[in-house]
């Protein structure tokens, strides 16, 4: 931004606080910049509060999730906005509930967990808040279409040891 001479106090992961607006041409300017980069500008305001559920959301499943969390309170304090508003807008966007969107997460990080293998299905289930692994489990096939073991051991087999990286 500094290139374009666009003044800004912060950026932080999808987010840039400037410090004067913007007028159209430093917009497109910097739209312009970006768009080589992978990036876009999100100023509808709809757009940027999915964007800021999914950024809240994409964090919950990466840390031990408490026995007590609920998504709605969690959104609402997060957002500072009513959850029902958040639900109908995310719904209406992504054309996917805000509940559905969330075991999507929770599932890659299963995923990821279990190829990781340090954790048993037990221990995933309890930092991923789930009441049993059965109930791990059960969610972890309707979404994916397989039990947990057989994609642990279809993952185990796409991987190559660290030692057997780049041998022929």
């Amino acid at each position: 931004m500094a290139e374009l001479k666009i003044p800004f106090d912060e950026v932080t992961l999808g987010e840039a606080h400037f410090s004067e607006s913007l007028n159209e041409s430093k917009i497109n300017n910097l739209s312009d910049a970006l768009k080589p980069l992978g990036f876009e500008l999100l100023s509808d305001k709809r757009t940027r509060t999915i964007e800021q559920v999914k950024k809240a959301l994409i964090e919950v499943p990466r840390s031990l999730i408490p026995d007590d969390f609920q998504l709605s309170t969690f959104l609402q304090a997060k957002l500072g906005k009513e959850y029902s508003a958040i639900s109908k807008l995310f719904s209406e966007v992504e054309g996917i509930t805000l509940e559905r969107y969330f075991i999507l997460l929770k599932v890659e990080r299963i995923k990821e967990l279990m190829v990781y293998d340090e954790l048993s299905l037990a221990e995933i289930a309890d930092q991923l808040d789930y009441s049993s692994p059965a109930h791990l489990s059960s969610q972890f096939k309707q979404v994916t279409g397989l039990p947990p073991s057989h994609f642990k051991k279809i993952a185990a087999e796409k991987r190559l040891p660290l030692n057997e990286i780049g041998s022929d």
